[in-house]
């Protein structure tokens, strides 16, 4: 058998790099299937993704059509329309003017480059046209230098390139959302979602952000969340309140001062002095734990906040219904045959002070040892703020806390109530009475809006109702005595409070 070895310069078909079925067919020009990739590369450079295809009508055509198809889909370019021609003039002369030394690849085909140029026509009947080189293509090459091709380099018709696309180029922010029933290529450009990000043109989809950052308004990049909180350095409401606390403290460290200078007279020692002075001593320290809920919170500070403050609040209310028992019992046993005489002394209300406030303290080590409040990051009741607050730990504690002080309170209230018509010697009552409503009322209206606010304006809320609740219980029950001491001294005498 005699064989004999072939070498074309002119054939491109990709069926003769077959090495099987044509295993002595060489070439000097390169196979279609690199044509294929430079037209892609070309039209990935010049952003078109939408094309129609123009073939022979025959078996090569029909060839070509499904090798550069299969190139065309696996870049993503869309494929409008397929026409199959019976004749067609082959348009492409290649010149070569150097010589240069060549080789065939495995499959016996010439790798070398090829030539893209721009078919330039001339004159008012395109009489006079014209081939220009605007580029070139290189197998050859590493992947990133294969295609050397600028469009500024083409003489387009109407100055630009025209548009190859279906649908816009979808910018960074948006994502590529595909009409139904139409090519890949044909889709509408959507914003991408609440927490999503996408930092590419046509992107598929959108990524989401971390969680503890937030897309920026153009939704391109994922930017760290803003930290909230009750802050010295942003918040002008934590100086308001810092100096209200701090005044409020030294008007009743200042008030303290003044009983204990008068402690002797009369009208202090009327209604329980020692019990006077854990009232503005527990007062006192009550303004102060308003510092624990300023700042950013950390896990000391949210137990402190919640237990110092139940525990020195239910003094304060003690101390209050303990002074209000006094004045109960004292009225019950003025009545002759009373039984409650054997209770009027000193040890009542001392008993009183001690075993309500023991009962607060007792379930402030219980939260502690069992679910005490801790440090919360909320990412996700405000978009792109991080809501640094306190978290209770045991809900069931909190409410406990709260409910127990509004308890006394109430109880303070009635009781305080009943004896407010007691002659003036133990007209106390009266005081105490307007100073529990304002407590109450205070609180009974925080509840709505602290339940409806969330981060520092909650923590705002309970400092307010602090300082409110506070401030009224110190100026209801011990400014009329701080006036008669200081400005009214002829009414601080044992004989006009006996008289009255």
């Amino acid at each position: 058998m005699v064989t004999r070895t072939l070498n074309y310069y002119g054939a491109r078909d990709s069926l003769l790099s077959d090495r099987k079925m044509y295993p002595n067919v060489f070439r000097t020009v390169p196979d279609n299937e690199m044509q294929y990739v430079a037209i892609v590369k070309l039209l990935v450079r010049l952003k078109w993704n939408w094309v129609g295809i123009i073939t022979s009508d025959d078996e090569y055509g029909e060839r070509e059509i499904r090798q550069l198809s299969k190139h065309l889909t696996n870049n993503g370019i869309c494929i409008e329309f397929k026409i199959l021609v019976t004749r067609y003039v082959k348009l492409v002369n290649y010149k070569g003017s150097k010589s240069r030394e060549s080789c065939l690849n495995e499959k016996g085909d010439m790798p070398g480059p090829l030539d893209i140029v721009n078919w330039i026509t001339q004159g008012k009947d395109r009489e006079a046209s014209y081939w220009k080189y605007v580029g070139h293509f290189d197998e050859s090459l590493p992947e990133n230098q294969q295609l050397n091709f600028s469009p500024r380099w083409i003489s387009w018709k109407h100055g630009k390139a025209p548009k190859g696309r279906c649908s816009a180029e979808c910018f960074p922010g948006f994502r590529k959302a595909l009409r139904e029933g139409y090519h890949i290529c044909c889709y509408d450009c959507v914003p991408c979602s609440m927490g999503e990000i996408s930092n590419q043109s046509d992107s598929e989809n959108c990524q989401t952000c971390p969680e503890n950052e937030w897309p920026n308004d153009a939704k391109n990049i994922c930017a760290l969340k803003i930290t909230e909180y009750l802050s010295y350095e942003k918040d002008v409401l934590v100086i308001i309140f810092s100096v209200s606390s701090v005044l409020f403290a030294a008007t009743s460290v200042f008030i303290l001062g003044i009983f204990l200078w008068f402690r002797s007279t009369p009208i202090v020692k009327a209604n329980n002095r020692n019990l006077s002075f854990i009232l503005l001593c527990s007062l006192t320290l009550s303004f102060l734990t308003v510092f624990l809920f300023l700042g950013r919170p950390v896990d000391i500070t949210c137990m402190l906040q919640q237990i110092t403050f139940g525990i020195v609040f239910t003094i304060s209310v003690s101390s209050i219904l303990a002074k209000t028992t006094t004045v109960f019992i004292a009225f019950k046993a003025s009545r002759p045959g009373s039984s409650c005489r054997k209770w009027v002394g000193v040890k009542l209300p001392n008993t009183v002070m001690l075993f309500c406030s023991s009962i607060q303290v007792i379930n402030g080590i219980l939260w502690l040892s069992i679910s005490p409040p801790f440090q919360e990051y909320d990412m996700h009741s405000y978009p792109g703020k991080i809501i640094i607050q306190c978290n209770e730990g045991s809900t069931m504690a909190f409410y406990i806390t709260w409910g127990y002080m509004g308890f006394l309170a109430a109880v303070s209230f009635v009781l305080a109530f009943m004896v407010r018509t007691l002659p003036d010697s133990f007209n106390e009552a009266k005081y105490i009475t307007f100073s529990m409503l304002v407590f109450c009322s205070v609180w009974i209206a925080m509840i709505p809006a602290y339940l409806s606010t969330r981060g520092k304006y909650m923590v705002a809320v309970v400092v307010f109702a602090i300082l409110t609740s506070s401030a009224g219980v110190l100026f209801c029950i011990f400014f009329p005595k701080v006036y008669i001491l200081l400005f009214k001294p002829e009414l601080n005498m044992r004989k006009n409070l006996l008289d009255k």
